[in-house]
């Protein structure tokens, strides 16, 4: 991969911004998972979600892809409310959730019918596409009981991507992979990222995985989640997540982190 540096995000259009987002969930009691979050990310950008469990990470990025309304507040995306799911915003979830009864080629194939305007050869010529991008063209026969941990997520995320989507919401997809595979996956996402340039929001515990990845880390506060702090990350891809230059920014973050637990533990 050649260098990449990122560029400023101010310089291109908002292709999300939540505005004054709030969310509350009824079981037993209320509890308030969001509270007042507005956030706009550019068109193209990286944006990675971190904060402890329970700061409502996921509940916003269900919000964004209109798996979940707002108590109070929007999303645009494109400028239109989000009034529901949407072929342009697709999400990755942390499992893998593949077909058991299709091979690879057929998993990525039913995310294609998302698809209507193609014809059943464009079909299995973009299948075969991203099968080959992700690695897995000599396991496009392979049923998920033969696949791997991280060739399932990789199966995923062909799946995810193939529809060709505006906007990749992706939630802990690699949280339950050991580290080798992570490390991989790593390169594979920058190398994608960097080819297709599409827009990623992505969901973490994992600090250095959030510095990896994101062009900027927006860290969240404990229940009820609010925007606490956003990090810019300068550096230029593709990133090794062991590397002194990224680890100096992974502290920082963990530090302000750690800050925001012990503020809530205080109150």
């Amino acid at each position: 991969m050649e260098p990449f540096t990122p560029d400023s995000s101010a310089a291109r259009p908002a292709k999300l911004i939540v505005e004054g987002v709030s969310k509350w969930f009824t079981s037993r009691a209320v509890v308030q998972a969001l509270d007042d979050v507005s956030l706009t990310i550019a068109e193209g950008e990286f944006v990675c979600l971190i904060g402890p469990s329970g700061c409502g990470k996921s509940t916003l990025l269900d919000i964004i892809a209109g798996l979940t309304k707002p108590d109070t507040g929007r999303v645009l995306a494109d400028g239109r409310t989000v009034e529901g799911p949407g072929r342009q915003r697709l999400v990755m979830f942390q499992e893998s959730a593949l077909f058991p009864w299709l091979d690879a080629f057929g998993n990525v194939m039913f995310g294609l019918k998302l698809r209507p305007d193609l014809t059943n050869a464009e079909r299995k010529e973009i299948a075969h596409h991203y099968l080959k991008l992700v690695g897995l063209e000599k396991f496009e026969h392979a049923h998920v009981h033969e696949l791997s941990g991280g060739m399932k997520q990789r199966v995923a995320l062909a799946r995810a991507l193939a529809p060709d989507p505006q906007v990749l919401l992706m939630d802990e997809p690699f949280g339950a992979l050991d580290a080798m595979t992570r490390d991989q996956l790593y390169d594979d996402i920058q190398g994608i990222w960097m080819e297709s340039r599409k827009t990623i929001v992505f969901v973490t515990h994992n600090v250095r995985e959030a510095v990896c990845l994101g062009d900027r880390v927006v860290l969240m506060s404990p229940s009820p989640g609010r925007i606490q702090q956003v990090f810019r990350i300068p550096l230029p891809r593709p990133r090794d997540i062991n590397s002194p230059e990224l680890a100096g920014h992974a502290s920082r973050i963990a530090a302000a982190l750690k800050g925001t637990r012990m503020e809530a533990a205080s109150e």
